[in-house]
């Protein structure tokens, strides 16, 4: 579809007739009910979709970062793309990723994946670092930058353009009025249909949204690390901003696929966390046991279980857990549809609370580059 049909959307108009099915493989009809700018029914596979600002998604999307060696291993380019595939079979239709990642393998191998279903996907993905400089950790946001991640960016997930643009961590150079001015270009340009902000304070997402509407915030958040609830939930409410969890399952901790005797290569992302140390990870082990046990409780595996609390919090988060296992995903897949009671979540919070942790989430580095 070209952008200027993607334009006339935007403005309220319809959308058509799109693929349904992979290459070849049928084909249905999708409508928008009123008000509704995303082209994707609002029920699917996975039962209610969510809504992050104007832009309607699947209640679990897929974080495509593990595809390409973030927790270790070197994966198969057609067995991920396999994978992509799989997520939206079951019903996904809001798939993670970012130039950083590989660095540009995860948009190519997403970009690939999708191409044949490319209509009925919301696909998010991130600048703001210097990937084309050759310093891949340092951060830049500037104005022509942006423009240049962007073709890159829509180059390698083969579209004319991105559902959800976001800032990959706020860069105090550059004044946040540039950096949301610049997408509001890239929006009028129809090149980017929605603009987010990951690991932004308060504070800077209020300067964003005066400039151009945020639609989604995507930051860590799960059961073992809880701060977006009193740091930027109430901006986020208030201004009717989404919030895009990553990491939501505690980087396997939750879904009980780390033991307290679980050592990580160096390629391992999980080697350089506090909270990943073995002192920590047998200091932690009763949070993942009381996780095991409610789980149990409800019927569900632990990662089920994560996501549904999660889920049951408010109707405007939609987490995106990573995985490289078809198995682990048809796993996490199973707690969309589930949701905790008031009482029940009241009950599990204070059975948390009384459960001391070790360990920050992030590193001193990476922390340095969270903005607060």
């Amino acid at each position: 579809m070209k952008r200027k049909d993607f334009l006339k959307i935007t403005s309220g108009l319809a959308l058509s007739l799109v693929s349904r099915g992979w290459a070849g493989v049928g084909s249905s009809l999708l409508s928008d009910g009123p008000g509704s700018s995303s082209g994707v029914p609002k029920k699917g596979f996975l039962g209610e979709s969510r809504r992050l600002g104007g832009l309607e998604v699947s209640p679990i999307g897929l974080g495509c970062l593990p595809m390409v060696g973030y927790y270790g291993g070197k994966y198969d380019k057609q067995e991920m793309i396999a994978l992509i595939r799989r997520a939206f079979d079951k019903g996904v239709t809001f798939f993670d990723t970012a130039e950083v990642y590989g660095p540009y393998t995860s948009e190519e191998w997403v970009g690939e994946a999708l191409a044949p279903v490319r209509n009925q996907v919301r696909i998010g993905t991130k600048f703001g670092f210097g990937v084309e400089e050759g310093r891949p950790s340092s951060l830049n946001s500037r104005p022509d930058h942006i423009r240049r991640a962007v073709e890159g960016s829509l180059r390698r997930l083969r579209t004319d353009h991105i559902d959800l643009l976001y800032q990959h961590r706020v860069d105090p150079d550059v004044p946040m009025e540039e950096v949301a001015g610049t997408v509001k270009e890239l929006m009028q340009e129809g090149k980017v249909l929605h603009f987010g902000l990951s690991e932004a304070g308060a504070r800077s997402i209020r300067r964003a949204h005066a400039e151009c509407p945020v639609s989604a915030v995507q930051s860590e958040y799960a059961i073992w690390w809880r701060e977006p609830e009193t740091k930027i939930f109430p901006t986020l409410e208030e201004l009717g901003i989404g919030f895009v969890p990553y990491c939501p399952l505690g980087r396997a901790f939750l879904a009980g696929a780390v033991r307290e005797d679980s050592r990580f290569q160096k390629r391992d992302r999980r080697a350089t966390l506090p909270r990943f140390t073995p002192e920590a990870l047998r200091f932690n082990m009763p949070l993942a046991v009381l996780v095991r046990e409610w789980a149990e409780r409800r019927g569900m595996t632990p990662a089920q279980f994560a996501l549904s609390w999660m889920l049951s919090r408010k109707p405007w988060i939609a987490p995106v857990p990573g995985t490289t296992n078809p198995a682990h995903l048809d796993d996490f897949l199973g707690g969309a549809s589930v949701r905790l009671s008031e009482p029940e979540l009241k009950e599990f919070d204070l059975a948390c609370s009384r459960i001391p942790l070790m360990g920050h989430r992030a590193d001193p580095f990476t922390e340095s580059q969270i903005d607060k």
